[in-house]
């Protein structure tokens, strides 16, 4: 594989994609160095005069994931290089970076993993038909057959597939539809937050660096919204060289390659990553020495700015009110014709849905802190409550446990105004209320934490219920309130984000003749932090911002989707609650002395307060006492009983029927399939010394039935032979005394009648059996196997008994002969033969 990319990535090709990338970067940091100086401006401006937002209710965890992990378990990875697939151990650090360990060993170790994946970009398909939709599309002007196969075979029907539209794309499967589902929700957490790159907390870098992006693209006349706009800023770089390098290379390449479909469309991949990774590689350097670049000016821009702040405001509201008077006649013109009308559908189609995931995030966070109060009702210890409390720490950072909400939101559709207002897709909105969602949640259980840990120590252990109880309501009101307050502003960002870019679309050509005359106005000095181009935006903002304002206000007023009014302010509500936030996180375990939790995990430093050096897991491994793991594909998860992942709920003391792949000791095994595709029936038979028979081991086909006790018949189509010599065992001590043999004697007796017609019963089968397989049964041990058409296993085990049981004392006819064992507890006579019969039905 590696000749296909050097044949055609030579040397010259190479150092052609290392100059566009230079290209784009050097037009992309000239950009970005004029909007650091503006969002350098509107930050300290922000600092000096403050801001109106709504305070927040509840309280805001600094560091969610210190000393935690998100997920670690074994599933099965198809390998490039030599086209098979192979069981990895994988970890998933607090960095959602997916980990592939040889083993489990290894990662103990601490030793390197064999590979790392970075999911920024990527999507998580559980399906080899989805993949196929997208691959098919991968090279133009050639259209796969509806049948057509992949090109790779996966090893169960559990696929989970990474794909991404430049990179590398990695294929992994498990065994069963309950892993499947885990893992799935694990990889899109994994993507979710991967994507979610920017951080909120720089408030200069972040928006110079957002800014730059959509001024860089709309120069090249694309005004939507970009799915693509996801990682960090050296990812989203590479995205953006890629965004117009990729098809120009394809164009150039695909003609050129050879073979089949299948395999000209694996070449393109390999071709498509290498040139990733080297465009990656080269936005990571310069944009490394742009930050830096404009780090060593922040200091005296800085100085300037607060020195001149007065003067550089009073400025840029002469300059906005002169380009006002300009551009507002014809934007708002436009807006009554081409926006308004639609402001309504969107709102209504990003409400119903978000609505609809922050109230499943109520929910479930209600439903932990019912059974959590149930087993406080129950007298459970304090030692039990830590644990659960251990649990709902993490329970914002649980995928599989907040899968339910992540799904409200994700029937979000924007179908109709996509083209209109050239929406590329609406993951872009979709991830971000999940984010939110996660935050949220996590909002409220940190504030419950520390409202319960503050109420116990103050008030005492002697009613944990009703402490719990009192601050489970207090919550539960404080997250209606931010609920309120983050959907609001989350729907009025949306349709900004929707509305600015066909605004400026059409306003632009014929605006931006006018422009260059407004720099006339600026002072020099303040030319750094007042672009004309900026405030060209901020006009049309201003004249969008009313009428969607109004659109959510409205909403508000209606209380549609259970949302509040502005006027209605929680102010000092909880006027101690805040000095909580500045309290260290409270570590349960260690405040009630509860063990470690499952979730446990060798490696990395314990929890902000804890009490030791080992890792909570969010979604971790639980293994049972002596039981290994041998292939495990995925773990389960702790808390399950405390918020069920399932829809069925299992009833206590019922367990699952056992999956018949966990007996196959690895996917390589091929003797173990068959044996599972086809069900081996043991049966037991007697064997007499009396009457010895040639019979030896082997496999003979054969054509019969055997009949079952309920009359159904079933094909038999090969008889295997086993010879065994099985001694027989008491059910008792081999030390019983003689009064305890005599006692199963006496029993036995009593049960002489049932005895007899059992043991008719049982030579009637042996008799079918001996005619269907056509061997002379004259007491070795046969097995016969054969295959059963509906997949399922029936046993039928048979018992052969003897006139009595004579105690050693009584001196036994045959003393040499095994004797017969009856089961004196019950009085019957049943009878543990020595002999086993495999059936493999058809």
């Amino acid at each position: 594989m590696g000749d296909v990319v050097s044949s055609h990535l030579d040397e010259s090709r190479r150092e052609a994609i290392t100059a566009r990338t230079t290209e784009v970067m050097k037009q992309f940091g000239d950009v970005y160095k004029q909007q650091y100086a503006v969002a350098l401006f509107n930050s300290i401006r922000f600092e000096i005069e403050g801001g109106g937002a709504p305070q927040s209710q509840l309280l805001h965890r600094k560091d969610p994931l210190a000393g935690r992990s998100i997920f670690s378990g074994s599933l099965f990875q198809y390998l490039e290089e030599n086209r098979k697939w192979r069981n990895r151990f994988v970890s998933v650090p607090e960095s959602y970076t997916v980990s592939l360990y040889e083993s489990k060993t290894a990662h103990e170790r601490g030793l390197h993993p064999k590979g790392t994946i970075n999911c920024a970009g990527y999507k998580a398909l559980t399906s080899i038909e989805e993949y196929m939709e997208l691959i098919n599309t991968s090279l133009p002007g050639v259209k796969a057959s509806a049948g057509s196969n992949p090109f790779i075979k996966c090893a169960s029907q559990f696929p989970l597939i990474l794909w991404h539209p430049y990179a590398r794309h990695h294929y992994f499967c498990v065994r069963t539809e309950k892993e499947h589902k885990k893992w799935h929700a694990v990889l899109q957490d994994c993507v979710r937050h991967s994507n979610n790159g920017l951080s909120e907390d720089c408030t200069v870098q972040t928006p110079a660096f957002t800014d730059s992006v959509r001024l860089h693209r709309q120069a090249k006349g694309h005004y939507g919204t970009w799915d693509m706009m996801c990682g960090k800023p050296p990812q989203i770089l590479a995205n953006l060289v890629m965004e117009t390098l990729h098809p120009e290379l394809r164009a150039v390449i695909a003609p050129r390659l050879k073979g089949k479909l299948q395999q000209r469309q694996k070449h393109w991949m390999l071709i498509s990553d290498a040139v990733y990774r080297q465009v990656l590689s080269r936005t990571t350097g310069h944009y490394e020495a742009l930050v830096d670049s404009c780090q060593a000016q922040r200091a005296p821009l800085d100085a300037r700015l607060r020195t001149d702040m007065d003067q550089i405001i009073a400025s840029k509201e002469h300059v906005t009110s002169k380009m006002r008077a300009l551009v507002l006649p014809k934007a708002e013109q436009l807006l009554r014709t081409n926006v308004q009308p639609y402001i309504s559908s969107i709102l209504e189609a990003l409400m119903e849905p978000t609505s609809r995931g922050f109230s499943e995030v109520r929910e479930v966070f209600f439903r932990e802190l019912v059974e959590i109060s149930k087993n406080s009702l129950n007298g459970e210890g304090k030692d039990i409550l830590g644990d659960h409390m251990e649990r709902l720490s993490m329970l914002s950072l649980h995928p599989v446990k907040m899968q339910s909400c992540y799904e409200k939101v994700e029937q979000l559709n924007l179908e109709g105004l996509q083209q209109r207002f050239d929406v590329a897709n609406p993951s872009v909105f979709v991830s971000r209320a999940q984010i939110l969602m996660g935050e949220q949640m996590d909002n409220a259980v940190y504030t419950f934490e520390q409202l319960l840990n503050q109420s116990l120590e103050t008030k005492g252990e002697d009613d944990v219920c009703k402490t719990i109880q009192g601050c489970q309501d207090r919550v539960l009101k404080k997250y209606d309130y931010d609920s309120s307050t983050v959907r609001k502003k989350f729907f009025r960002e949306a349709l900004l984000q929707i509305i600015i870019p066909y605004m400026l679309q059409q306003l632009s050509p014929s605006y931006s003749p006018e422009l260059p005359r407004f720099k006339e106005m600026i002072f020099e000095d303040f030319s750094r932090f007042l672009l004309v181009g900026n405030l060209f935006e901020e006009v049309v903002l201003q004249c969008v911002s009313k009428d969607i304002m109004m659109a959510v206000k409205e909403a508000a007023v209606q209380r549609r989707h259970n949302l509040y009014r502005d006027s209605i302010v929680l102010t000092n509500s909880d006027p101690n609650l805040h000095l909580l936030g500045e309290s260290p996180q409270v570590d349960w375990a260690a405040k009630f002395g509860a063990d470690e939790p499952e979730g446990s995990v060798g490696g990395g430093g314990g929890r902000s307060g804890g009490s030791g050096n080992r890792r909570r897991q969010v979604v971790s491994m639980i293994q049972l006492d002596g039981v290994p793991l041998p292939f495990e594909s995925c773990l389960e998860v702790p808390g399950v009983e405390l918020i069920p992942e399932e829809d069925t709920e299992v009833p206590e003391g019922t367990q699952e029927d056992p999956d018949p792949l966990e007996e196959a000791k690895s996917p390589d095994r091929v003797v173990e399939i068959r044996d599972l595709i086809n069900p081996v029936v043991a049966l037991a038979l007697p064997a007499s010394k009396e009457s010895p028979t040639d019979l030896t081991n082997g496999t003979v086909p054969t054509a019969g039935t055997v009949t079952w006790e309920d009359g159904a018949q079933e094909d038999v189509t090969h008889v295997t032979t086993t010879v065994k010599d099985v001694p027989s065992k008491p059910p008792r001590d081999a030390t019983s005394t003689p009064a305890a043999v005599q006692e199963l004697v006496e029993n036995t007796k009593r049960g002489h009648d049932e005895e007899r017609q059992e043991e008719a019963a049982i030579k009637s089968a042996i008799g079918e059996i001996e005619e269907a397989v056509r061997e002379d049964d004259s007491g070795r041990i046969p097995e016969v196997s054969a295959t059963e058409s509906d997949g399922e296993s029936a046993s039928v085990s048979g018992s052969h008994s003897d006139r009595g049981l004579q105690s050693p004392a009584s001196g036994g006819a045959d003393e040499g002969a095994p004797q017969p064992i009856t089961n004196g507890l019950t009085g019957e006579d049943k009878v543990l033969d020595p002999v086993e019969v495999e059936v493999l039905l058809a």
